[in-house]
């Protein structure tokens, strides 16, 4: 089984153009379910996996407490590892296809305050040195273009135009998109490579380096988030998906439309996108507690 989840991971990354990322809970998830048929099935071919076995699988997840969201992924990675082996000719059916999956409760993104968002790129948070106006850019380029953190990462020099005022991104499954600067952003990067250009060492044609001039690490930019919002907010999730659900949130509470935003943050689908239309309703709903004359009678 095992070599054949090898073969589906190679499948995913050289066909698919997965991220690394992505493989690697896809690997984490099908080697899990494969060690568990080996000690409760002493089972290692994927072909005798039954619709049992699988529903066994998923109710001992669940026994040990792992997180329904967990749970479905897990589930999700198992059928789509029998899609690809119905295709490949390998297996004749889906075992893993109508398993009932557990319940969800809906998490609404965290969203960031306008002053919260006010403060954060105060002028006095950032120090005037290389790192100062690294951070500073970096915050502005998550929050002003709804990036996630790898797509930050993975830009490129040649990916930002000042003149046309629009940023090149790669999103998930190279899917292109282009985004519009505001001039403040403009500024703020034009700032920050003026430093980044006079590195020593500098060895990268990625946009955000660390300071040694090499390319910028998925920890470091999570630290570097973190340790700037913990400065102005208590929530407890102070990551760089923080700001990208600020970024959709704040647009939509100012009037711009679903699709647009779909198109900005480079969802497949806009079903994926109308979650923030929950997180507007909340906001919806503590204004007309707040200000209806009748709301608490």
């Amino acid at each position: 089984m095992k070599e054949q989840i090898e073969k589906f991971l190679d499948h995913l990354e050289f066909q698919k153009r997965y991220s690394e990322h992505t493989i690697k809970a896809y690997r984490n998830d099908l080697m899990a379910f494969a060690d568990y048929l080996e000690v409760f099935y002493e089972l290692s071919d994927p072909v005798q996996v039954s619709r049992r076995m699988i529903s066994s699988f998923i109710a001992d997840q669940a026994e040990t407490g792992i997180a329904p969201r967990s749970i479905h992924r897990k589930l999700s990675s198992i059928q789509s590892f029998y899609n690809h082996g119905l295709k490949e000719g390998w297996v004749d059916q889906n075992p893993a296809k109508h398993i009932q999956r557990p319940k969800t409760s809906k998490h609404l993104p965290k969203v960031m305050r306008a002053e919260q968002i006010d403060a954060l790129f105060s002028p006095e948070q950032f120090s005037d040195d290389f790192e100062g106006k690294r951070d500073h850019a970096l915050l502005a380029t998550l929050y002003a273009c709804g990036l996630r953190r790898d797509e930050l990462i993975g830009l490129k020099l040649k990916d930002w135009d000042e003149s046309s005022g629009q940023l090149k991104v790669l999103g998930k499954r190279n899917k292109e998109r282009i985004l519009p600067m505001g001039e403040k952003l403009i500024q703020l990067i034009r700032q920050y490579r003026s430093e980044r250009d006079r590195l020593d060492g500098l060895d990268t044609d990625h946009l955000f380096v660390t300071s040694k001039g090499q390319k910028m690490y998925p920890n470091l930019v999570y630290t570097i988030v973190k340790n700037y919002l913990s400065k102005v907010t208590t929530m407890e999730q102070r990551s760089p998906h923080v700001l990208r659900h600020t970024f959709a949130t704040h647009l939509l509470n100012e009037g711009a439309n679903l699709q647009s935003i779909k198109e900005l943050l480079g969802h497949a689908s806009l079903g994926t996108t109308q979650v923030y239309t929950h997180t507007s309703l909340e906001k919806l709903k503590d204004v007309y507690k707040n200000a209806h004359p009748r709301s608490k009678k």
